[in-house]
Parts: C-alpha cells; sequence; structure tokens
C-alpha cells in the first residue's frame, strides 16, 4: 500500500521504520513540509532508512492529490484545518496523530467532515496497541478484574526548558494547551478505551515555575465514570527527571498496574500475575522521542488492515473525541472551581 506524509517534525523520523517493518507492507510515496530546506533534507534521511527514493510534495493540493492509500497526518493542530479538507476532498482516509485538533469544537468537525464523506480516519493513539495494554483489555472485558471500582492515571513526565522554547509549543494557538492535549491524552485516552466516558469531574491545571508557556505543565482531576468507577488523574511535565506513565485499577477480584510495558494483575486469591517486560524507553524524560517505533509500527498496521478488510481501525476519530472532551471539561473545571459535566461526544 502506498502512504503519503505531512508533517515532518519530531515524530515523524518514528514512521520511518515503522513504514520499512509493517506488514502488510507499506511504501512512502512522498513527503509534505512546510520548509522546502527541511522537506528535503528529511527526503534524504528516509532513502537511507527505506532503501529507496521519496519524494517531496510542494504544496497540499499535489499531495491531497497524490496516488496513495492513505495519508498520514503528523503536523502540528494549528495546521490541520486546510490539509485535511483537501485529503476529504480527495476522498483520502487519514491516519492522524493525536491531538485531533486544539479543542473539542474543531476535532468534532474534523470528525464530522470524515463521517460525512464516508472516508476511514484513525488517530495515533499507539498506547491502545501495546500487547500489554491488549492483555487488560481482554481481561477487564472477560470480568477477570470483576467490577471496576477505581482507577489512578499518573504522568509524571519531565520536559527541559529548550523542549517548550520552540515556537508555539506549549501555547493554545498551535498546540491546544500543555501537558493535558500534548503528553497525558495518550494514558486519559488509554483509561477511556478501557473503561469507558467520563461523566464529570474536577480539575486544576497550573504552570509551575520550572517552565516557562502559556499553558499548563501540572494537572490533575477527579472524576466519575458513566460504569459508576471513581477516579484520580495527575499529569505533567515537571517532574525531573521523568518516569513512566502508569494505570492503576482497583477491581472487585483483582487489581491491575500498567506501567513501563508490564503489566501486573493481583487476584484476590492471592494470585500475581506479571505480563510483559519493561520497556526501554516512554518518552517520560528529557528525550521526548526515546521509544520503540513497534508502537507506531502497529497502529500503521492496524490501519493498513481495516482498509484492506473495510473494518473500523483500532482508534477511529469518533473515539479519539472522548478525550478531547475531558480535556476540555478539565480547563472549564480548572476555571469555574466547580464539578464539571463532560460533553457527550
Amino acid at each position: 500500500m502506498k502512504v503519503v506524509l505531512a508533517g515532518l517534525g519530531m515524530v515523524a523520523g518514528t514512521y520511518l521504520p515503522a513504514i520499512r517493518d509493517a506488514r502488510p507492507r507499506l511504501t512512502l510515496s512522498g513527503v509534505l513540509g512546510r520548509d522546502p530546506a527541511r522537506a528535503d533534507a528529511f527526503s534524504q534521511k528516509a532513502k537511507k532508512v527505506l532503501g529507496y527514493e521519496v519524494g517531496v510534495f510542494p504544496d497540499v493540493r499535489s499531495f491531497a492529490a497524490a496516488d496513495a492509500d492513505f495519508a498520514i497526518v503528523a503536523t502540528p493542530p494549528d495546521a490541520r484545518k486546510e490539509l485535511v479538507r483537501a485529503l476529504a476532498g480527495n476522498a483520502r482516509p487519514i491516519l492522524m496523530e493525536k491531538p485531533v485538533e486544539r479543542s473539542l469544537e474543531a476535532a468534532r468537525d474534523i470528525v464530522n467532515l470524515f463521517d460525512r464523506a464516508g472516508l476511514p480516519l484513525g488517530i495515533m493513539f499507539q498506547h491502545r496497541a501495546r500487547p500489554v495494554s491488549l492483555h487488560l483489555k481482554e481481561a477487564i472485558d472477560a470480568g477477570i478484574l470483576g467490577r471496576i471500582a477505581t482507577a489512578d492515571l499518573r504522568v509524571p513526565w519531565w520536559r527541559d526548558q529548550s523542549y517548550y522554547d520552540v515556537p508555539g509549543r506549549g501555547t493554545y494557538d498551535r498546540d491546544g494547551g500543555g501537558v493535558m492535549i500534548s503528553q497525558a491524552i495518550h494514558t486519559l485516552d488509554l483509561m477511556l478505551w478501557l473503561l469507558g466516558p467520563v461523566t464529570s469531574l474536577q480539575a486544576a491545571m497550573h504552570r509551575t515555575p520550572l517552565h516557562q508557556l502559556e499553558a499548563e505543565d501540572w494537572a490533575g482531576a477527579l472524576f466519575e465514570l458513566q460504569s459508576g468507577a471513581v477516579g484520580s488523574l495527575t499529569a505533567t511535565t515537571a517532574a525531573y527527571p521523568g518516569a513512566s506513565e502508569s494505570i492503576t485499577l482497583q477491581g472487585t477480584k483483582a487489581a491491575a498496574h500498567l506501567a513501563s510495558g508490564v503489566l501486573t494483575l493481583q487476584h484476590k486469591d492471592g494470585r500475581t500475575e506479571t505480563i510483559g517486560a519493561a520497556a526501554g524507553g516512554t518518552g517520560g524524560g528529557a528525550d521526548p522521542m526515546e521509544f520503540t517505533h513497534a508502537w507506531h509500527q502497529s497502529v500503521l498496521e492496524d490501519f493498513a488492515r481495516a482498509l484492506q478488510q473495510n473494518i473500523q481501525p483500532l482508534a477511529t476519530g469518533k473515539s479519539a473525541l472522548m478525550a478531547h472532551a475531558v480535556i476540555d471539561a478539565m480547563e472549564r473545571a480548572a476555571k469555574s472551581g466547580a464539578r464539571t459535566k463532560v460533553s457527550r461526544v
């Protein structure tokens, strides 16, 4: 299958080995970037990794009209409106980096656009594709944990100030916010995929003295889920030197702890199961790209198979709106100081 890639920032390099190793086989036809010199340099890098020539598109129109089975969109959120409309106009399916857009309303617009066009829209929520995440999903669905009573999410990451010195990073205009929409959205999405929607929450969002940025680098929430479970969340990029994110679930039959590629199930009959192996890196420290390309590869493979078989991909645009709705509610709750309902999606 042929793919094209728009957006040549940090994460773009992860797609090259993911495309190279993907099965079914994928071929990168060309790339699109805002800086021609950078696009040419990335094209040469792609040739070294993939072993063949990779073209450079001069503009959005030629990119959207290219001969490709789907497009990968890895641009910053503020650079998507024209691009996704052009791709939809050319009946091109999209696999998109998170977040969908900067706000819940803008994200809904994109999802609705592709729904009306009858086109597949997948989101790169690679945490869903990790083997231990799939194992935990199966355990929950099979009732092995019993009824889930509580959920605890922690994202204790670190970013140097140099990360936020990049123009636009950590701003509402470019990114749509700070740690929640740019980093913690992955862990939040994973919980929502596992347990279902959040209905209401209380929240606080702050900028610590450790960073200079417009949006928040620390966020916390207490929430209620539609299932009846309750939970808590803390997320930050101000936890030096950074550690792996985690999800801890307490069920009536067993507890589950998922962190750094390892799932631990502690059954109330005394048994303990450990599944997986510690990941070499999760991107929680000063190097945001310190993680394996295998996670992106798994989502690429899933999206390609979904197109071939005409089925839903692992992470659809519609399902991604749940995380956007929670972040939107957190922002409103942090401003009002009151318990806030989460918008239905």
